[in-house]
């Protein structure tokens, strides 16, 4: 019978969510719902020394503003709960005592300065079957040592006992077959009696045993560890349900060599995480959302970052979900390109509607305390400058002059379009406005075209001049679309304002 297909993201709430962590949640995500399968948060919280305080609110939020929403997990709930491994101790320990009892793991006491004093004698050092002899374990002690150890306090962990010369094999569905011989393995520690807490090894083995995941779609980073997961199913004879592994590339600089950072964001100006991050020592790191991005254009973006769809770029998430396929995801790292994601970005943006826009552009207008203009129209403004913006923040520096006059004017553009007898032209322009009843961009155009025709002015003298003291610089969408939004009224007291105080 073929099992339902069961996907996990499963984050550790050490800090702000990685973009890179975002797109292996995608992945999950999309992979899942093609095969009308489940998508589960459990938080990976046993490493108690890394834990940040909100970082797990942090999770939860970005995907809230993106749309893609867990059929289980924390927060959500679902019957193979608690999802938080942290709220599992008393499940792990019952399998590591399974593991102790079948002699496939064993209890070592070496202290922190014990294993370094080895390092110290013993090139590129590992605890192995070649070494765990030596070492101060339970199988070296006799069961009365060790006994008395534990009932005495001293801290202990549990390590895996990994025979050498297994041939294991992991079967990738991206990478294809690995074979990796298991003397290049370590006996993993398992478990801590510091904290009673599993390390991630066995954690993520039994969580994703007992959640029935059917496959594991994971960071490269991780790969390395698919070995040792291997022979933790074959330990507990749970092959047969053994999830399927797809290994992700990884994200790299936009430029240079290595994996994409914090530092690269900082130094080249783009977000590296979803949401605005604030960290203890009050740090504040920028998020895709805070710098005006909208989630479906971050979703799109980061779904090419590692696969293809052929010639297809722009792909709802239904489109995604219908086209994705986890077999033709790059082996070789994808290079981060956030001009490319700026592109995407503008893309989604002039396919929104005005309405859509101008409510998303209000808060901003709000906070700059322009709250109480109208949604008509924000909406006309939108309309006029929304082709120029790639960022939502783009649209008040697109449109600023539209909802205040200028209180100062580009003092290049005075030297090069306010000329000796532009105040006399401004002046009659001012009238000319001034007489008009039907306001209108067209009316506007039609007018002030032909009175420049019949009074000799050149077009570009009078209009860059006009431009001026309407918006303080040159730039903006069509000059009478502006003038038109901001009324007579506004206008006239502008040209007023710049005859006035340019050039003086």
């Amino acid at each position: 019978m073929t099992r339902k297909t069961r996907v996990r993201f499963a984050p550790s709430p050490t800090g702000p969510l990685h973009i890179g962590g975002v797109r292996t949640a995608l992945y999950n995500y999309l992979f899942a719902k093609q095969r009308v399968g489940d998508f589960i948060l459990r938080i990976e919280d046993t490493d108690s020394q890394r834990f940040v305080p909100g970082a797990e609110d942090y999770i939860i939020n970005t995907f809230e503003w993106l749309g893609l929403k867990f059929d289980e997990g924390v927060g959500v709930g679902g019957k193979y709960g608690p999802y938080r491994q942290s709220e599992r101790k008393d499940i792990y320990r019952k399998y590591v005592n399974q593991l102790l009892e079948s002699g496939r793991a064993y209890i070592a006491f070496d202290t922190p300065e014990e294993l370094e004093i080895k390092r110290k004698e013993i090139p590129n050092f590992q605890y192995d079957a070649s070494t765990r002899d030596g070492m101060r374990n339970s199988l070296t002690l006799s069961a009365e040592e060790v006994k008395s150890l534990i009932d005495s306090g001293v801290q202990y962990v549990v390590r895996f006992k990994i025979e050498p010369n297994e041939e294991v094999v992991v079967n990738d569905l991206i990478r294809g077959e690995v074979r990796i011989n298991s003397s290049i393995l370590d006996d993993k520690v398992l478990w801590k009696s510091a904290d009673q807490l599993p390390t991630y090894h066995l954690a993520n083995i039994v969580d994703d045993h007992l959640m029935e995941i059917t496959h594991v779609i994971r960071g490269e980073e991780w790969l390395p560890s698919a070995p040792l997961h291997v022979l933790l199913y074959r330990a507990f004879n749970w092959e047969d349900t053994m999830p399927q592994f797809a290994h992700l590339s990884l994200l790299l600089k936009p430029e240079g060599n290595g994996k994409l950072s914090k530092r690269d964001g900082d130094r080249l100006g783009f977000p590296v995480f979803p949401l605005q991050w604030i960290d203890a020592q009050g740090e504040v790191s920028s998020g895709y959302r805070e710098a005006g991005y909208l989630p479906e254009a971050v979703i799109n973006f980061l779904a090419l970052l590692g696969w293809s769809a052929g010639d297809e770029e722009l792909m709802s998430l239904e489109r995604l979900i219908e086209v994705f396929s986890i077999e033709k995801c790059s082996k070789s790292g994808a290079r981060f390109d956030f001009e490319k994601a700026k592109w995407f970005n503008h893309q989604y943006i002039v396919q929104k509607s005005d309405r859509e826009l101008a409510e998303m552009f209000l808060p901003i207008l709000i906070q700059k305390g322009f709250g109480d203009v109208s949604v008509h129209t924000v909406e006309r403004v939108i309309t006029l400058v929304k082709d120029r913006v790639s960022l939502l923040g783009d649209l008040w520096e697109q449109s600023y002059f539209f909802f205040q006059a200028p209180t100062e004017y580009d003092e290049k553009t005075v030297k090069k379009r306010w000329k000796e007898d532009t105040p006399k032209q401004m002046i009659e322009l001012r009238d000319l406005l001034a007489n008009l009843n039907d306001f209108s961009a067209s009316n506007q155009e039609s007018a002030v075209k032909s009175w420049i025709g019949d009074s000799g002015y050149k077009l570009g003298d009078v209009m860059n001049a006009f431009r001026l003291a309407i918006v303080g610089e040159s730039k903006g969408p069509h000059m009478f679309d502006i003038t038109e939004v901001i009324g007579k009224e506004e206008t006239i007291e502008r040209l007023n304002k710049a005859i006035e105080n340019i050039g003086k």
